[in-house]
């Protein structure tokens, strides 16, 4: 038996339908666009913009060491280096946004780098797989002031938080001519941090990030209030 054709809709009916369908996509565009945003506010470009939108807090730049470039130092077992830097290095970055200032995570080379603008930058690091030796060590570019409290402000908290033991024996000159120091721009405060041995301090960098991160976090807080305090009633 032939079927009975269904008269189609009205065009007035068509039309209040097709602005629905076209609302509700808006709609989704526009969550589905802050979801990004969010996911991508460790990236420089997208944490800046952000900041445009609203006040102008203290920005610290936090680069993971190695990240989006190689692994860094490996122990015999496969751990890497870069895992425990971007681990820390996130974590820090959150501890600061969560006391009212704007923390961006940078990689290794970042494009970012070259004039780079913040009122403090940390790079973190570890140190070799070897055992028998333990303690941390921050360095920054000789000739800077502000750099120096930096270190002062940072080696300070971390050994607070840590209970690692500074190793200052064991600097090097690719540590106090860190590459990422000297090309951010000539103001901004900046030091590198190795966390420890990925040997004798294994457990602290592997199971105890959050002693980590709150050490280096707390460093740079002490640097910033008295230089950039946090904006009032931020989070």
């Amino acid at each position: 038996m032939p079927r009975r054709s269904t008269p189609p809709p009205a065009p007035g009916v068509r039309t209040a339908v097709g602005q629905v369908v076209q609302i509700v996509r808006i709609a989704l565009y526009a969550v589905l666009g802050l979801l990004a945003l969010l996911t991508l506010s460790e990236v420089p470009v997208v944490s800046r913009w952000m900041r445009g939108l609203g006040s102008q807090r203290p920005l610290v730049g936090v680069l993971a060491g190695h990240w989006q470039n190689d692994s860094g130092a490996i122990c015999p077992d496969g751990l890497q280096e870069v895992e425990i830097n971007l681990a820390v290095a996130r974590r820090a970055a959150q501890l600061l946004r969560e006391q009212g200032y704007d923390a961006e995570v940078l990689p290794e080379y970042s494009s970012k780098l070259s004039g780079y603008r913040a009122d403090a930058f940390v790079a973190i690091h570890c140190d070799s797989c070897l055992d028998g030796y333990s303690g941390y060590k921050v360095a920054s570019l000789s000739g800077s002031s502000a750099s120096g409290r930096l270190l002062s402000d940072v080696s300070e908290a971390y050994a607070l938080a840590t209970g690692l033991p500074s190793h200052p024996d064991t600097i090097t000159d690719d540590m106090r001519q860190y590459h990422a120091l000297r090309q951010i721009d000539a103001s901004t405060p900046g030091v590198i941090i190795e966390c420890g041995f990925m040997g004798g301090d294994r457990y602290l960098l592997t199971e105890e990030q959050d002693r980590v991160a709150v050490g280096i976090a707390n460093g740079v807080m002490a640097f910033l209030r008295r230089t950039a305090p946090p904006t009032t009633g931020a989070p």
